[in-house]
This record gives structure tokens, sequence and C-alpha cells, in this order.
């Protein structure tokens, strides 16, 4: 037996739905319908064949009964981490089913991330309702603010606590759901009874268990338009190379994406698959060598093993990565200078235009939908779990799942295949760091 099918997908609920819901019209999920983990026919009539149940999502919707009155529930939103194009839709979202679906009066939307959930910085929440959400979906970034890090668990339960909080919605990638799952876990340690539902938020698309993020397919777009750039500035001049970094710490589906969007990568460097400056650079030196172009697009988290090391940390403790994108624009630049080559290089980073604009029409969408079964969730009793998507359909996912690893691309699997077999590159482009600092 695999590992993951080990896992468990049991959703927490504070308790017995007492409350009819008030959406009359909708088409409301029971609580026992459920989404398959596993497609492969072959390993569900496996488990089936045991006697065991498959694994499975428990499907996200409204239900026909729910755990918070209406008219007295309090609920909060915090947007967390770095931005991401979907933000404000996601907020939105929340309020207007928050309000439309359920008649809630009570939303407060708490300042610059869980900075806002500590009283010692001062921010006093901004109360939310239709009016003050109308239209900021058209904007980038998040109306509420954001910040990096954790705060005193402790400190933000006791200000949950002042605003008497019985739901709270967290947007934010993989710190962000900890935190979430903390402010639980203290929740409970006290006694205190509340819903806490994360939105995973993570440009990168590098949360496990969810097939797709908010903001990643907007990414996706802004940063081909990009590559096309880069593309015409490559091919407009002889032995041109045009290097794009792109977003993607520990995960390059951004860079993959694009690279496929429309065959003008020449070279996609991803942090999963290991590369030297050896192997680039001789690739590089046939291809220009036949008189071609290049375009390379990397990911921001790729060559970390061969950049200088860094011991710097952010605000969440994470080590703040070397810049790969100008490594390799001076590295580059620095191989070619003695050979008798007429080489031109341009160099590209578009990383905070992409995450600081509005979402795209589907990923706006996306976020709607998001909200939505979020506060069905949250309405439910359902918490310590995010809101996920899987095969087409919404998703509970617990909140200790999400978090417990990385979602990466496989460098054996389909998509990094199909990476390859547009971009013409090696497979091997080197594998041993070989960089002197």
């Amino acid at each position: 037996m695999s590992v993951e099918q080990k896992l468990c997908f049991d959703i927490e609920q504070l308790g017995q739905a007492r409350f009819s819901n008030p959406m009359s019209s909708a088409k409301f999920v029971d609580d026992d319908e459920r989404v398959l983990y596993f497609s492969d026919p072959k390993v569900v009539k496996a488990a089936l064949d045991q006697g065991q149940e498959p694994l499975a999502f428990e499907l996200a919707g409204p239900r026909k009964k729910i755990y918070f009155n209406p008219k007295t529930v309090r609920c909060g939103i915090v947007t967390c981490g770095g931005l991401c194009p979907g933000l404000n839709d996601v907020v939105r979202a929340i309020v207007l089913s928050l309000t439309q679906h359920y008649g809630v009066q009570s939303i407060y939307g708490f300042r610059y991330g869980y900075e806002g959930l500590n009283g010692e910085f001062g921010h006093q929440p901004v109360t939310l309702n239709t009016e003050v959400v109308n239209n900021i979906e058209k904007l980038g970034g998040t109306i509420l603010g954001s910040s990096r890090g954790p705060q005193p668990v402790e400190e933000m339960v006791k200000t949950l606590d002042a605003y008497g909080i019985d739901i709270l919605f967290a947007i934010g990638g993989d710190g962000t759901q900890k935190g979430a799952g903390a402010i639980y876990e203290e929740c409970c340690r006290q006694g205190r009874e509340i819903s806490v539902i994360g939105i995973p938020k993570t440009i990168d698309n590098d949360i496990s268990y969810i097939q797709q993020s908010f903001g990643f397919e907007t990414a996706v777009t802004q940063a081909r338009n990009s590559i096309v750039a880069a593309y015409n500035e490559s091919v407009s001049t002889r032995n041109s190379v045009s290097l794009v970094r792109l977003m993607g710490r520990d995960s390059g589906f951004i860079a993959a994406y694009a690279a496929l969007a429309d065959s003008h990568v020449n070279y996609c460097l991803v942090p999963e698959v290991p590369f030297t400056l050896e192997g680039l650079f001789q690739s590089l030196e046939e291809r220009l060598s036949r008189g071609q172009h290049a375009v390379i697009a990397v990911a921001e988290g790729a060559g970390q093993d061969i950049t200088p090391p860094s011991t710097e940390t952010d605000a969440s403790g994470n080590i703040k990565y070397s810049d790969i994108g100008t490594f390799l624009r001076d590295q580059i630049k620095q191989h070619f200078k003695p050979k008798r080559l007429k080489f031109n290089l341009r160099y590209i980073d578009p990383s905070y235009t992409i995450r600081s604009g509005p979402a795209n029409a589907y990923d706006s969408a996306f976020c709607l939908l998001l909200g939505h079964n979020a506060v069905h969730a949250g309405m439910s009793g359902r918490t310590n779990m995010v809101v996920g998507n899987w095969s087409n359909d919404f998703t509970h996912v617990p909140i200790v799942l999400a978090t417990s690893k990385r979602k990466r691309i496989d460098p054996d699997g389909w998509l990094w295949d199909n990476v390859l077999a547009a971009t013409g590159q090696p497979r091997d482009l080197g594998s041993a760091s070989s960089y002197v600092p």
C-alpha cells in the first residue's frame, strides 16, 4: 500500500447543523458525496476488492442544514503573503455569498494579513459589505493589504475573540494555511468554537492535493506575453538570446506551461530539473552556431545549486534565493564575450507586473466559485480545511494535508516530457554543480 493510500481526507465539523439553509433555490450537496482522488479504475477496483473505500475528497457546495445562525454569525477575512491575481475577486465572492446567499450582516476585513490580528500593530478592520466590494475585482492587489510572516497565535485569537468572529476566511499560501491551522488549534485549546476556512493562494500552483490555484492561469497568460516579446526581440537580430525570468520558487509550473503555450521557448529551466552552466552553454553554442536565436525561460528557484549560496531569510523564515535571472544573464555574457561571435542578450523580468495585476476572465470566475464554496463550508460548520478543486469539482481538503508537501513537476512525468518535446532542449543539461564562488 502506498503512502498516499494511507492518507486521511476527513473534514472536521463543529457540531450538528441545526438551521435551515436560506438558499431556497440552491442544489444542495449531501454530506456523503465524494470526489475520487485516484482516477485510474484499476486503483479504485483494487481498493474495493480489499473491502476499502477508495480515497476521495468531500464534495464542496451548499448544505441543506447549516451550523451557524445567519442572523448572528460574525465573519472575518484576511489576505496574506505575496500578491496574486484574483485576491480581490475572492474577497468580493466571500462577501457577496455571505450577504446575498445567507443574509450575514457582520463581516470584517482584517488589514495587512495576520498583522491585522495582532493588536500591537493597531490595524483597525474594515467593515465589508456589497457596496465596499463593488468592482474591486477590476483591481490588482488586495484592498485589505497583506503581509508576510507569522504572528503570535494567542494574540490573533484574542483579536478574533474581541470581534466575536465565528468564521475566519484565510486567503494565502502554504504559510498562511499553516497559520490558519495554528489558530484553529489554539481555539480548540481554549475551548472556543471557530470555523477556519482556507482559500489557497499560490501563483506558483504548488499546493498539494489541489488541481489548480487561482491566479495561475492569469500568470501563465502574462508570462506568455513576455515570452512573445522575448521571441520577437531574439529573431530580429542574428545570434540573439532572450532570457525571461519567471516566478516559481520551488515549482516551475508557470515556466513549464508558458513554454507550452506557443513553443517560442527553446530552454525551460525549472527548480525540479538540475542543470549546469557547462551543459547550458554547450547547447547554446551549438544552437547559435547554426545561426539560430534562443529564448530561455527560467523559474526563479531554478539553478540554486550553481548560484552563490544565500543565508538571508524573508519574513516567513524562507531562505531568500539567489537571483538566478541576473546570475544567468551575467554568466552568459561572460561566456560569450571572448567568442568570435557577434552576440546579443536581452533580459526580461515581468514578475511584479504579473503578480500585481487583475485576474483574467477565467480566474475571476474561478475565484467566485472558490469564494462561494468557502462560505458554504464555513456556514455548515466545517473547519480546519481549505477549499480545493479536483477533477473539475470543488472539494474540501484538510489543512494538514494541503500543507504536508509542495506540489512539484515530476521530471519523469507527462508535463516535463511535453515541455522537452515543445522546446527541443536536451533532456540532460548536466546534473553536477561546478560553481566556484
